[in-house]
């Protein structure tokens, strides 16, 4: 394949390119959404409500996968359920977005520590560097003195960037199955385990529905559609059309838009610890993700 060929093949058209930027708002706006919605509901039945709708609107789109259900189980419990519950729970405690926004990205260094463990994965010294500086970054932010009154909210945070890394070691495992079955699987799978976890650790969730203000039912439909079906949906439309290293690093607009919409919407104070601290972790990712890219193309 020539240069030339070779550059058409990875280049974002416009049109792609400017859906890709959508995708990144609607994810930027996703944290404002959920926070909103964790105020009118209990954070993991805010979870639970938001696969019901998920299970009921993509369940024709279920199919059963013989020798793939393991897999398909993991992953629809790590990377749908388990995360977005253990999020949430992290954002309703949190007071500050904008860190939610920044830890939210350790997704990348963890998925990448993962694939070193797991899957036998090299990592050279710049990849090593980025993990580093991304760590270090979501650490800073941490000593910003509204985050650190609510130090277990971005622990929880952290820890669903975590479970959501299990998630993607599982999705690798899979074959064959299309964007809108795969969160029809996360759905499903996902709703006994929330339901239940819910009911434990919550109280007033019947409560919270015939409370609930407009809002919060808007945020839900939100978190549903544009977040999940428009969004993630997109997303994975643009990935079977392109390398993932033409799409994915522009992925880390989402955080920057997070932080934007969180300091002009909710008031967020940014400190210099935010900031560098949320350059560090940006800075990071790239350079995993740059360096992916770099070894795709080199073929090392």
């Amino acid at each position: 394949m020539s240069i030339e060929e070779q550059s058409a093949r990875t280049a974002v058209s416009p049109t792609h390119l400017g859906f890709l930027l959508a995708i990144n708002l609607m994810w930027g706006y996703n944290l404002i959404a959920a926070k909103q919605g964790v105020e009118s509901f209990p954070p993991v039945f805010f979870c639970f409500l938001r696969f019901l709708v998920l299970a009921v609107v993509l369940a024709p789109f279920l199919r059963v996968r013989k020798g793939q259900m393991g897999w398909l189980l993991a992953a629809g419990l790590m990377s749908g359920g388990l995360q977005f519950a253990i999020m949430f729970i992290g954002v309703a405690m949190l007071p500050s977005m904008s860190a939610a926004a920044i830890a939210s990205q350790l997704g990348v260094p963890f998925a990448t520590l993962l694939s070193v463990l797991l899957l036998g994965e090299r990592v050279r010294w710049r990849r090593w560097l980025g993990i580093a500086l991304s760590f270090a970054g979501v650490v800073l932010i941490g000593f910003n003195p509204r985050v650190l009154d609510s130090a277990a909210g971005l622990g929880f945070v952290v820890l669903a960037a975590f479970v959501g890394s299990l998630g993607l070691i599982a999705i690798k495992r899979i074959q064959g199955v299309p964007p809108l079955e795969l969160q029809a699987w996360f759905s499903l799978i996902s709703l006994p385990v929330l339901l239940s976890l819910s009911l434990v650790v919550e109280h007033g969730q019947w409560h919270s529905i015939a409370t609930a203000s407009s809002t919060g039912w808007i945020a839900l439909a939100y978190t549903t559609v544009a977040s999940s079906l428009i969004a993630h949906t997109g997303f994975f439309w643009l990935l079977q059309r392109y390398p993932v290293t033409s799409v994915a690093p522009l992925t880390v607009l989402a955080p920057i838009f997070g932080v934007a919409f969180s300091v002009l919407l909710l008031g967020d104070r940014l400190d210099w610890r935010m900031v560098v601290g949320g350059a560090m972790t940006l800075i990071g990712v790239v350079i995993i993700m740059s360096r992916e890219r770099a070894l795709v193309d080199t073929g090392t």
